[in-house]
């Protein structure tokens, strides 16, 4: 018999858990989420609440202007947001989300893959080098401000009729992606929208199709550099060098870190034993897995489930 992982928020779900909450808010129509994708605004003020979410992984692209305190369990870390912060999710990671202020404040946008894949690689590309390192982004009082007024502008749009306000919707995604990518660390900001920024941007998409990981048939068919690099047609040294010179980070980092990223959601989230997330991730013997998963977290995967 073949396990599954515990099951994605989707769409539907959030929608109808909101409605269960808010009966009052009107539901959008979820029917063309498949050819045009979809995309929406909410004030968390009204929306949220101080229960903590699920950990989990959701179907959908999440950016959130977060204005409190919170803490926010992402793969194997956990966070602790004070003030105010952009946060960035995606449906390949999971996470959880506790609000620790007395009433959540600020706004977010969810968004599907298609969405935003279908007209705009530049903000493609942005999101998938942003979202893959860490996903929150400390503001000030200015930050704070105009982003605010990027929310409220989205708002507006969505209430409008304006044949084109889709594409409008976007560009407002894309100024509060630079505006993240703006205050990253220097060694962190795409430096221009080259060939390297190109390959590096192939690499971890080919990279994230692989996961999450559904079934326990399923095994990793890319597991290095070199695998990588034959799919990419490109030479191994100049895929390392592009990656290391985009990101700050090797490629073999990127590798090892998303496999252990997903071998803490499938401990987590499975009843599967650990030779089944072994045989998963690639690896041929569970003890070479146990040498992996040490080196990484500092513990065993038995010790770490129990």
């Amino acid at each position: 018999m073949i396990n599954s992982i515990a099951k994605k928020e989707t769409l539907v779900d959030f929608y109808n858990n909101l409605k269960i909450r808010l009966p009052e808010i009107p539901m959008p129509s979820l029917g063309m989420i498949n050819d045009i994708g979809h995309f929406n605004v909410f004030n968390r003020a009204i929306v949220c609440s101080n229960l903590p979410s699920e950990f989990s992984r959701r179907d959908f692209y999440k950016i959130s202007l977060i204005i409190g305190n919170g803490i926010l369990n992402y793969a194997d870390a956990t966070i602790e947001i004070k003030e105010r912060a952009l946060l960035f999710t995606n449906p390949n990671i999971p996470y959880s989300w506790h609000s620790t202020s007395p009433q959540p404040n600020g706004y977010f946008c969810l968004f599907t893959d298609n969405f935003i894949h279908s007209k705009n690689e530049s903000l493609k590309d942005s999101l998938l080098l942003r979202l893959n390192n860490c996903p929150v982004i400390c503001i000030d009082h200015e930050q704070e401000d105009y982003i605010k007024r990027i929310f409220a502008r989205m708002m507006n749009e969505m209430d409008g009729d304006y044949i084109h306000k889709y594409d409008l919707l976007r560009n407002y995604v894309q100024l509060i992606v630079h505006e993240a990518l703006k205050v990253q660390p220097t060694g962190m900001v795409l430096k221009q929208n080259n060939a390297s920024v190109r390959i590096t941007s192939l690499f971890i998409e080919l990279l994230e199709r692989q996961f999450p990981i559904g079934s326990t048939e399923h095994s990793l068919e890319l597991k290095t550099a070199q695998d990588f690099a034959s799919r990419l047609s490109v030479h191994v040294n100049h895929l390392n060098h592009v990656v290391k010179e985009v990101t700050g980070k090797t490629t073999s980092e990127h590798i090892t870190g998303r496999i252990t990223t997903e071998a803490v959601a499938l401990l987590k989230n499975t009843d599967w034993n650990i030779s089944q997330i072994a045989y998963c991730l690639g690896f041929e013997y569970p003890a070479n897995f146990n040498l992996f998963f040490k080196r990484r977290m500092n513990c065993t995967p038995r010790t770490y489930r129990s």
